[in-house]
C-alpha cells in the first residue's frame, strides 16, 4: 500500500500472517514497525525506547526498520486531523506497532484516541503485565510479590461512549424510554440527568477470557481470575462471570478447572499444569492485591474494573512511570505504557522512559523474539541497580544517578551490550 505522507522503509519486511492461521504471526528479521511518538512526553520517551528496541534487536542478529506514523498533536500538524485514516491503515497493513501517550483535545472527534485506536482496530484486549523490578522504590513493603498480568476487555462497558449529555433532547427520549417503556420509574433523580448505557456482550467476554486462559496456560501460570461486580450489577458484570465461566467449563477440558470443581470434587487437588478459574467481586479484588498479592496471576475484567486495577497494581511496583501495556487484536498489536502524555515535561528529556521501553518489550514477545525481549527487561533492571535512573526515582532513592531520558535509554543500552 502506498501513503500520502508516510515513509515507508525501502529495506524492511512486512509482519504477516501464517497461512491457515488468523493469530499466529510471521516475522521477518527485518520487520517494518509503525511508532507513534504521542504527544507531550511522548517526544521523549518515544525515541528512547526505539533506541533500546533497536539495541536488542541488533543484539540478537535482527534489525527493526521503523516506520513513524502520526496521530494527535503530529497528525494535526500533518494532516489537521487528529487520527488520520493513514495511521490505522498502516498498523492494520503492518500488525505490529508501538505508540507513546496521546492527549485528546478538547472538541475532537473521539473522547479518546486511545480508544479510538483501539476500536478501530479491535485491539480488544488491554493487557498489562505488572511486576516490581529491583532496585525501584515502592510504598508497600514487599512489591516482589506483584507479577500479575491484567487482561481489561477494550470495546464494551462505559467506555463504549454510549451516553448522552444532561439538557440534550437525547438524553430525555432515553429518560422517558427507561421510565415509561422499560417500567423504571422514580429510580432516576427529577432535574437535569446524564445517561449512559454499559453495554457487556457475550462475543466480547468471551474473546477476552479466552485469550486470558490461553496465556495463563502458555505461560505456566496458575490461576486465572474473572473479576467483576455481578451481586449488583447482575446483568452486565454478573453475566461476564458466567460467560467467562463457560469458556472456562466448555472449551478447555482438562488443562482448565473452575475453583468450586477443585474444592468440591477433587478436594483441593490440582492436576498436572491445568490452569485454575475463580471469580472475585472488584472492590473486594482491590483489596487482596495489597493483602494477597502473590495470589493472583492473571486477572480478566471489564474496561473499568481493568483501568482501575491496573493503575493500583502499577502503583504498588513503583507507578506508572515503571507499568507497561500493550493492546492485542487478532493478529495485531499495539504497545502502548500506561501512563499519559504529562505535557508539561514535554521536550524536557526528563521524564521516566521505562513504561515505553518495557511496552516494546511486550512488543517483542509477541513477535516471537523472547531473546530479545528478555535482554530488554535485564537491562532496564541491571541500570537501575546500578543507581542510574530519571528524576522520579533519583529523588526516592539514597547514592543514585540522576539522567535525562536519552542517557537512560543510553545506560541501558550498554548494559545489553555487556548482558550479550
Amino acid at each position: 500500500m502506498s501513503y500520502d505522507k508516510i515513509e515507508v522503509p525501502d529495506d524492511g519486511a512486512k509482519i504477516t500472517l501464517k497461512e491457515g492461521t488468523d493469530d499466529e504471526l510471521e516475522v521477518p528479521d527485518n520487520p517494518i514497525i509503525p511508532i507513534i511518538y504521542g504527544d507531550g512526553v511522548g517526544s521523549d520517551v518515544g525515541p528512547a525506547a526505539q533506541t533500546v528496541l533497536d539495541a536488542a534487536a541488533k543484539a540478537t542478529g535482527r534489525e527493526i526498520h521503523w516506520m513513524r506514523v502520526y496521530a494527535g498533536e503530529s497528525a494535526r500538524e500533518t494532516y489537521d486531523e487528529n487520527l488520520p485514516d493513514e495511521t490505522v491503515e498502516a498498523i492494520k497493513e503492518h500488525r505490529v506497532a508501538i505508540k507513546g501517550p496521546l492527549t485528546t483535545p478538547v472538541g475532537a472527534g473521539f473522547r479518546s484516541l486511545n480508544v479510538g485506536l483501539r476500536k478501530l482496530l479491535d485491539l480488544y484486549a488491554n493487557v498489562r503485565p505488572t511486576y516490581h523490578l529491583d532496585g525501584v522504590p515502592s510504598p508497600v513493603k514487599e512489591p516482589e510479590k506483584m507479577d500479575m498480568v491484567t487482561f481489561r476487555e477494550n470495546t464494551e462497558d462505559v467506555y463504549a461512549g454510549i451516553e448522552w449529555e444532561a439538557g440534550t433532547d437525547e438524553v430525555e427520549q432515553v429518560k422517558a424510554f427507561v421510565e415509561d417503556e422499560m417500567g423504571a420509574d422514580g429510580v432516576i433523580h427529577d432535574g437535569p440527568v446524564g445517561i449512559g448505557v454499559k453495554p457487556i456482550t457475550e462475543f466480547g467476554t468471551k474473546r477476552l477470557v479466552r485469550r486470558a486462559i490461553d496465556y495463563a496456560l502458555e505461560h505456566d501460570r496458575d490461576s486465572v481470575t474473572l473479576v467483576h461486580k455481578g451481586n449488583i450489577m447482575k446483568f452486565t458484570e454478573g453475566q461476564f462471570r458466567d460467560w467467562g465461566y463457560e469458556v472456562a467449563d466448555e472449551e478447555y477440558g482438562d488443562e482448565v478447572i473452575t475453583e468450586d470443581t477443585l474444592w468440591e470434587e477433587r478436594d483441593g487437588e490440582m492436576p498436572d499444569d491445568a490452569v485454575v478459574v475463580n471469580d472475585r467481586i472488584a472492590d473486594n479484588m482491590l483489596q487482596q492485591i495489597l493483602t494477597r498479592t502473590d495470589q493472583y496471576d492473571v486477572v480478566a475484567t471489564m474496561n473499568l474494573n481493568g483501568d482501575y486495577m491496573s493503575d493500583a497494581c502499577g502503583a504498588q511496583i513503583g507507578g506508572l512511570g515503571i507499568a507497561p501495556g500493550a493492546n492485542f487484536g487478532d493478529g495485531r498489536l499495539l504497545a502502548e505504557p500506561v501512563h499519559g502524555s504529562a505535557p508539561k515535561y514535554e521536550g524536557q528529556d526528563k521524564v521516566n522512559p521505562t513504561a515505553m521501553i518495557l511496552s516494546g518489550r511486550i512488543m517483542l514477545e509477541y513477535m516471537g523474539w523472547d531473546d530479545a525481549a528478555d535482554l530488554v527487561r535485564d537491562a532496564v533492571e541491571a541500570t537501575i541497580v546500578d543507581g542510574l535512573v530519571t528524576y522520579d526515582l533519583e529523588r526516592q532513592l539514597d547514592d543514585a544517578e540522576k539522567l535525562a531520558t536519552s542517557e537512560f535509554a543510553d545506560a541501558v543500552v550498554e548494559n545489553i551490550e555487556t548482558l550479550s
